[in-house]
């Protein structure tokens, strides 16, 4: 699963480069004028990311990422096994699931006394079912969460636009699953956030917003854009960092 946070009217252009006996590709974006550094990313789900300049043509641009080579494919290699590692989800009683950062075991309860529904309890997500059907369980937990994910985000987002003076009105907000990132927000200011996001930490949540706010002022990933994410979240990469590792966990 990817955890790549991109702001969606951002062109991209997959190219390509041999190490050793991998052939590793990568999508170039472009950065913002004036800026003349490259930047690499590498993210959870092994996509390769990098942010050049308009101008530069793809052979420097390859070039310069030749460079880090061995970075980039330790890298990759690390987090594809990371992968690995991680089973499948069973959507059955004792498997672990989280809200909000903290870690919560599912029990399932089948019967047919009461509603259908989802109960955040102390240390657990009950589901409870009218019979053994694992597709439902998990449609119930889902809905549960997309519902709580709604009201988490506007809440968040309410808290955190006094910090960004930039943003005149509260911008509107969508959750959609997403298979490849955490946020967006379209060139006409909306923000789009994964519902996924709730199982993380209140700070990684803002993390996100922040980002995405910082978009609705510039557009793409630069020095501006770092300078507006210092200025509301100085610890963001920190963060960041904190939210990839869990990256795998919070999407399976």
């Amino acid at each position: 699963m990817s955890v790549l946070i991109r702001q969606v009217a951002e062109p991209l252009r997959t190219l390509s480069f041999q190490y050793g006996d991998e052939r590793i590709k990568f999508e170039r974006l472009s950065r913002g004028e004036g800026i003349n550094r490259v930047l690499i990313k590498v993210h959870p789900d092994c996509r390769v990311q990098v942010s050049a300049p308009e101008q530069a043509d793809d052979e420097a641009v390859l070039a310069a990422v030749k460079k880090r080579g061995r970075w980039i494919f330790e890298r990759v290699r690390n987090f594809r096994s990371r992968q690995t590692h991680i089973t499948p989800r069973k959507y059955v009683s004792g498997e672990s699931t989280y809200y909000l950062g903290k870690q919560y075991q599912l029990k399932v309860v089948q019967t047919i006394d009461v509603p259908q529904a989802v109960k955040l309890l102390r240390g657990s997500l009950e589901i409870i079912v009218r019979k053994d059907d694992t597709s439902k369980v998990a449609q119930l937990l889902n809905a549960w969460y997309f519902v709580r994910a709604k009201d988490v985000f506007s809440k968040r987002l309410d808290a955190l636009l006094d910090q960004t003076l930039w943003v005149e009105s509260k911008p509107p907000l969508r959750v959609l699953n997403m298979q490849t990132q955490w946020g967006s927000c379209s060139p006409k200011g909306r923000l789009t956030l994964n519902p996924h996001l709730v199982k993380a930490p209140r700070e990684c949540i803002d993390y996100v917003i922040l980002h995405e706010l910082c978009h609705i002022a510039e557009h793409n990933h630069s020095d501006r854009f770092y300078r507006l994410m210092r200025q509301v979240m100085p610890d963001w990469e920190k963060t960041k960092k904190r939210l990839d590792g869990m990256a795998n966990l919070l999407l399976r």
